[in-house]
């Protein structure tokens, strides 16, 4: 399953999106930013996500957001 897919049909963040937008890169680049903040880099950390590693960060990230 694609890391889109993954979102967009998980029962806990699919409500939650109401845009997503994928932009291809080059050079090693996969960053993930929610909300302008920037939650993963591959390219920081040198690893690519593990299964369920990009799901976990968005759902802390919302979690821990004012209301």
């Amino acid at each position: 399953m694609s890391l889109i897919s993954e979102l967009l049909e998980s029962d806990e963040l699919g409500f939650q999106i109401a845009h997503l937008t994928a932009i291809p890169s080059t050079g090693g680049r996969f960053e993930i930013t929610v909300n302008d903040q920037l939650i993963y880099s591959k390219l920081a950390l040198g690893r690519h996500a593990e299964a369920g590693e990009i799901q976990s960060l968005i759902k802390n990230l919302l979690n821990n957001q004012p209301t």
